[in-house]
C-alpha cells in the first residue's frame, strides 16, 4: 500500500487513538454496570444495569471496535511500521481482531441473553457479565503499553525486507 500523506496519517492516528480510548472507556462502563448488577442481586437496579449494558453494546461497542480495527489497519499498512514488519504491530493487530470479534459476536450476544433471562424472571449468574470486560481491559492495557514501548523488534518478514533494503542501498 502507498504511504499515507502526513495529513492523512495524523488524521487516521487521531481517529485511532480516540476510537481506542472510547472502546476502553466503554469497557470500563460495561464493567461498572456488570459489577452493579452482580453486587445488587436481582431487582430493579440489576435490570436497569443490564438494560444499560444492552444499550451501550448495541449502539457503541461494535462501531468503536470496528473503527479501532480499521484505523489501526490503515495506519499499519500506510506507514513505515507495516502490518507484519514489527512484532508489536502484528500482535496488536491480532489482539484487536480477536477483541473486536469477541466483543461483537460473543459479549454482545451474552448481554442480550442475560437481559432476556432477567426480563423473563429466570436466574442469571451474577458475575457472567463482569469477567469479559476484565479480560478486555487487560488486553487493551497490554495493547496500549506495546503501542507506546514498541518492543520486540522486527518479524522475520521485517528482517528480510530490511536486509533487502540495505542490499539495494
Amino acid at each position: 500500500m502507498r504511504q499515507l500523506s502526513r495529513r492523512a496519517r495524523r488524521g487516521t492516528l487521531a481517529l485511532h487513538v480516540c476510537a481506542s480510548a472510547g472502546w476502553l472507556g466503554m469497557t470500563l462502563c460495561l464493567l461498572a454496570l456488570g459489577l452493579t448488577a452482580a453486587l445488587t442481586g436481582p431487582g430493579a437496579v440489576a435490570e436497569a444495569s443490564y438494560r444499560s449494558m444492552k444499550l451501550f453494546a448495541d449502539w457503541l461497542l461494535g462501531p468503536l471496535a470496528l473503527v479501532t480495527l480499521v484505523s489501526g489497519l490503515l495506519l499499519s499498512l500506510g506507514t513505515r511500521w507495516g502490518l507484519a514488519r514489527h512484532r508489536w504491530v502484528w500482535i496488536k493487530f491480532w489482539l484487536t481482531l480477536a477483541a473486536a470479534a469477541a466483543s461483537v459476536l460473543v459479549f454482545r450476544v451474552r448481554i442480550d441473553s442475560t437481559l432476556a433471562d432477567v426480563l423473563a424472571g429466570r436466574p442469571v449468574l451474577p458475575y457472567e457479565l463482569v469477567i469479559p470486560p476484565i479480560v478486555s481491559l487487560g488486553a487493551y492495557t497490554f495493547m496500549t503499553v506495546i503501542s507506546v514501548l514498541k518492543p520486540w523488534g522486527l518479524t522475520k518478514r521485517g528482517r528480510r525486507r530490511a536486509s533487502a533494503a540495505r542490499g539495494r542501498g
